[in-house]
């Protein structure tokens, strides 16, 4: 629900309603939350290839970079100062990574 939320928040609001989105197969991205939140906003799903580094790799790349983002802001004590006050959970890091 956090990772949704993000979404709506940030990604919505900043920079529209996506026509289409392609994923992996991740079940965390399968829901039941996800497939209504799709649904509602008429946002067409695609699904990356199972398996095959070619399609995976540049996903895979860019997932690495913002988890060794976050993890330096967690590690060294930094954080970031939300509308709500410091936070360094990464849900709220997600947006400024």
């Amino acid at each position: 629900m956090d990772t949704a939320l993000v979404f709506w928040n940030n990604i919505i609001f900043s920079c529209g309603v996506p026509k289409i989105i392609i994923r992996d197969r991740n079940p965390k991205f399968t829901s039941e939350i996800w497939t209504n939140l799709y649904e509602m906003l008429g946002t067409k799903i695609a699904f990356s290839t199972a398996y095959h580094p070619q399609t995976d790799g540049l996903a895979e790349r860019m997932i690495q970079t913002m988890e060794d983002i976050i993890r330096r802001f967690c590690a060294y004590g930094m954080e970031y100062k939300d509308h709500e006050g410091y936070t360094n959970n990464w849900v709220t890091l997600l947006p400024e990574v």
